[in-house]
C-alpha cells in the first residue's frame, strides 16, 4: 500500500469539501483578555480580539488563579511526577476535589486530565460495574460521551434529541429489571440549547435508572455559586454522576466527576483512564481550586451577569440586522452559515480584515448544512468590541450576499 497516497487522499477530501481545518497561531496578552497577537503566515503579527474561546469568564487570567499557580510552582515546580496511584496525588489534588464536591453538593469528586477523558473512561467504565448496564443517550451528546458509551461493550440506546417521551418508548421496550443509565447535557454547545434536566430526573426515578449529567459548558456559568444548570434549577442533589471540566469557564484545564464516595472509589479502581494517567500538574491544579472558590462567590455572580449581559445584547444587535442567531437563552451565540466554504471564508475574512478572530464550526462537529460562526462573548469584552464585531458582520454578510431571514430557536 501507499501509505502517501493514503494519506493525500483522506487530507484532500477535506479540502474537497471545504472543511480542512487551520491552526491560527495566537498569543493570548497577559492581562488584556480577549486582546491576542496572530502570527501570520506571512510571517507579520496581528493584534486580534478573540471572541470563539472558551474561557468564558476571562478567569485563565484572573489575579486570583495566576497568584494560587505561581504559589504551587515555588512550593511543588513543574509536574505531578506520576499517576495518582504512584506518587501523583499531593494535597493539591486533594483542595480541588473537595471543592468540586463542594460546588456540586456532592461526597467526591474525581480529577481527569480533560472532561474528554472524564466521560470516556467514567462511561466506557460503568458495565463492568454494573453488568447487564444499558445506557440511553440523548442524539446530540458530545463525541467524548458517545466513544466511552461505544467503548463499553454494553447495550445502548439512542433517544432523540431532548425528547423525554421518545426515552420512555425506549425504556418501556427493555428488561424492567436490567440496570440503567440516562446520559445527558445541560448545554448543548452548538445550539446553545438546554437539555429538559428535570423531565429526564422524572423518567430516571420512575424506572429505576441512574443519571450522568455533562456540565461541561456550564459549571462555572450558571447557579448561584457555579454549579451550573442543574444548581441554577435545584436539581444537582437528583443527579448520580456529574461531569464538568476545568478548562472553559473556569480558564484552566482538566476535567472531572462529582458523585457519590463510592460511586468515585469504584470509577478510579476501575477506570483504566484514570488509573494509567499521570495527574495534573499541582500548578493547574491550584489554579483550577482558586477559580472555582473565587467564583463560588458574589464577585463571581458578578461575571456571570455581566457575561450573560453581553450575551444578550450582542445576540440582540445581530438579530436586529437579520442575522440567522440560534437562540435558547444561554450563553452561546451561534450564526447560521449553512454551507463550509462560505463559513470558513466569513472566518478568513473576520480575521485578516477586522481583526477578529472567531472559528469556522464545520462537520461533524455539527451537521452538514449547519455550520456556523460561534460567538463566546465575556465580561471583558467591552462596548466598543461588540459594535466592531457587529458592524464588521453586517459589513461581512451584505459583502457575501448571505440570507439574513432569521432561524427560529
Amino acid at each position: 500500500m501507499n501509505y502517501d497516497a493514503a494519506l493525500d487522499s483522506a487530507i484532500a477530501r477535506l479540502h474537497d469539501e471545504g472543511r480542512y481545518r487551520t491552526f491560527i497561531d495566537i498569543e493570548r496578552a497577559k492581562g488584556r483578555f480577549p486582546q491576542a497577537v496572530w502570527n501570520r503566515p506571512d510571517g507579520e503579527q496581528q493584534e486580534i480580539t478573540v471572541w470563539c474561546g472558551n474561557d468564558y469568564l476571562g478567569m485563565g487570567q484572573h489575579p486570583v488563579v495566576l497568584a494560587a499557580m505561581h504559589e504551587a510552582l515555588d512550593a511543588t515546580g513543574a509536574g505531578s511526577g506520576g499517576t495518582r496511584n504512584i506518587s501523583g496525588t499531593t494535597v493539591y489534588h486533594k483542595r480541588l476535589e473537595a471543592e468540586l464536591a463542594d460546588l456540586h453538593g456532592k461526597e467526591a469528586a474525581l480529577v481527569f486530565s480533560s472532561a474528554y477523558i472524564a466521560n470516556d473512561a467514567t462511561l466506557s467504565t460503568l458495565p463492568k460495574l454494573f453488568p447487564g448496564l444499558i445506557i440511553y443517550s440523548d442524539a446530540l451528546n458530545h463525541a467524548s460521551m458517545i466513544e466511552g458509551i461505544k467503548r463499553n461493550g454494553g447495550a445502548k440506546r439512542i433517544f432523540r434529541h431532548n425528547d423525554p417521551e421518545h426515552l420512555r418508548e425506549l425504556i418501556e421496550a427493555d428488561d424492567p429489571a436490567a440496570p440503567k443509565l440516562i446520559a445527558f447535557e445541560s448545554i448543548y454547545s452548538m445550539d446553545g440549547d438546554f437539555g429538559p434536566i428535570e423531565a429526564l430526573c422524572d423518567l430516571a426515578d420512575e424506572y429505576g435508572a441512574l443519571t450522568y449529567l455533562d456540565e461541561v459548558h456550564a459549571v462555572g456559568m450558571y447557579g448561584p455559586r457555579g454549579g451550573g444548570v442543574s444548581e441554577r434549577d435545584g436539581l444537582a442533589g437528583r443527579i448520580d454522576i456529574i461531569n464538568g471540566t476545568l478548562g472553559k469557564a473556569y480558564g484552566v484545564f482538566g476535567g472531572y466527576i462529582a458523585a457519590s464516595a463510592k460511586m468515585c472509589d469504584a470509577v478510579r479502581s476501575y477506570a483504566p483512564g484514570f488509573i494509567f494517567t499521570t495527574s495534573l500538574p499541582p500548578t493547574v491544579a491550584a489554579g483550577a481550586a482558586a477559580s472555582i472558590a473565587f467564583l463560588k462567590t458574589e464577585e463571581g455572580q458578578k461575571l456571570r451577569d455581566a457575561q450573560q449581559l453581553h450575551a444578550r445584547i450582542l445576540k440582540m444587535r445581530l438579530k436586529s440586522l437579520g442575522m440567522p442567531i440560534i437562540d435558547h437563552g444561554s450563553h452561546i451565540v451561534p450564526v447560521h452559515v449553512g454551507h463550509p466554504v462560505h463559513c470558513k471564508a466569513l472566518s478568513d475574512m473576520l480575521l485578516r480584515d477586522f481583526g477578529i478572530y472567531v472559528q469556522p464550526i464545520n462537520f461533524p462537529t455539527v451537521p452538514r448544512g449547519t455550520e456556523r460562526l460561534r460567538f463566546t462573548p465575556s465580561p471583558v469584552h467591552d462596548p466598543k468590541q461588540i459594535d466592531w464585531l457587529v458592524r464588521a458582520m453586517d459589513n461581512l454578510w451584505s459583502q457575501c450576499a448571505l440570507n439574513r431571514a432569521e432561524l427560529s430557536a
